[in-house]
């Protein structure tokens, strides 16, 4: 039995990396589609594909599910088609040896999947997003432990929070004079963006420096004057997407303590957590449309339950999510319906197999 459980592990895994590669490429090539439209002022070919071998990771990670189960689809009803399913079953191995077999696989794959999502794609997309904006534009940043660092001309800007809505607190502004010796020190509470290269200021303090003397000035409001908008921040402004289950767990619990909303990065957080149950979900549900399907349909046929499966799977997940959101429901609840409702039909299914 442990040949042929160690033969069926094998075999899915190929076709869920063969289907991986097919839908990472696919993605990749809309991805180019889409970046070609940026191309120029210093956003060049090179460029792009840098982009995209640095996001390929994320995209991996979230395609693990979907591919797993047309893999599993593929290769088992490839056996089922070749009469394998009926000599293995005669040989001793029974349903729920070749599900077991089955979820193995997508343990390999769970494991995979964790150590990329985790380790290697929150780091590459941030590296994306800066590789893609420091070619499209000429401030230099920089996401340091101290908040976020700009610089702009002989200006160093460092910002400790972004709202969501594009403006400004804490921020600190350091200018230089022509010797590259400091110059001026700005702090203010707040920086609100009023369009046209504009912020305002609120609750500054300047400190002017020379050799000579230092003086100190405050003003509830000031006009500042920037090339840096809220769009080139939009990159920087932490995105759930972008952050491993630690970090999020971590700015989950400092949005809760600074009574700030979180329910959108808590959703995240339980998308994170549930992820290796909806590849497993996924694999088990491949088994009975493959064990209680006749033989004889079509690669085609089960490419296109395949598909319909996984985007079905998506939409439902992304509305829950959405209405979780809306209705401000519970992250984990929202997060766990859909693939709970999934396991419950695949259990149905292959209990009805059985019978």
């Amino acid at each position: 039995m442990r040949v042929l459980t160690g033969y069926i592990v094998r075999e899915i895994l190929k076709g869920s990396f063969v289907a991986l590669l097919l839908l990472l490429t696919l993605f990749n090539l809309f991805t180019f589609s889409d970046e070609l439209k940026d191309l120029g002022n210093g956003y060049g070919l090179k460029q792009i594909f840098y982009y995209l071998a640095l996001t390929s990771p994320s995209v991996f990670y979230e395609l693990v599910p979907a591919s797993a189960l047309l893999g599993s689809l593929f290769i088992l009803g490839a056996m089922g088609n070749n009469r394998e399913l009926i000599a293995m079953r005669a040989a001793g191995l029974s349903v729920f040896g070749i599900i077991r077999a089955v979820m193995l696989a997508g343990a390999v794959l769970v494991v995979i999947s964790i150590l990329i999502g985790e380790f290697v794609a929150p780091v590459t997309q941030q590296m994306a997003q800066m590789v893609r904006i420091s070619s499209r534009n000429e401030q230099v940043i920089m996401n340091a432990k101290y908040g976020l660092w700009l610089r702009e001309d002989k200006k160093f800007i460092n910002v400790r929070q972004i709202v969501d809505n594009g403006n400004l607190a804490d921020i600190s502004i350091y200018e230089l004079n022509d010797q590259q010796h400091l110059h001026q020190t700005m702090h203010a509470d707040q920086a609100v963006y009023l369009g046209k290269q504009q912020w305002s200021l609120k609750n500054t303090k300047t400190s002017e420096i020379s050799t000579q003397q230092m003086g100190i000035s405050a003003q509830d409001n000031q006009l500042w004057k920037s090339s840096i908008a809220p769009d080139l921040l939009k990159i920087v402004v932490v995105k759930p997407n972008n952050l491993s289950i630690i970090d999020l767990f971590s700015y989950v619990n400092y949005l809760k303590k600074n009574h700030q909303k979180s329910h959108v990065f808590e959703l995240a957080f339980w998308g994170r957590v549930v992820n290796p149950l909806v590849t497993l979900v996924m694999l088990l549900l491949s088994a009975p449309f493959v064990i209680g399907v006749k033989r004889g349909v079509s690669v085609g046929e089960r490419m296109m339950i395949g598909v319909v499966i996984g985007m079905g799977f998506n939409i439902i997940d992304k509305i829950v999510g959405h209405i979780g959101l809306i209705y401000d429901l519970s992250p984990p609840l929202m997060a766990f319906i859909p693939s709970l409702t999934v396991l419950v039909l695949a259990l149905l299914a292959l209990k009805r197999v059985q019978d």
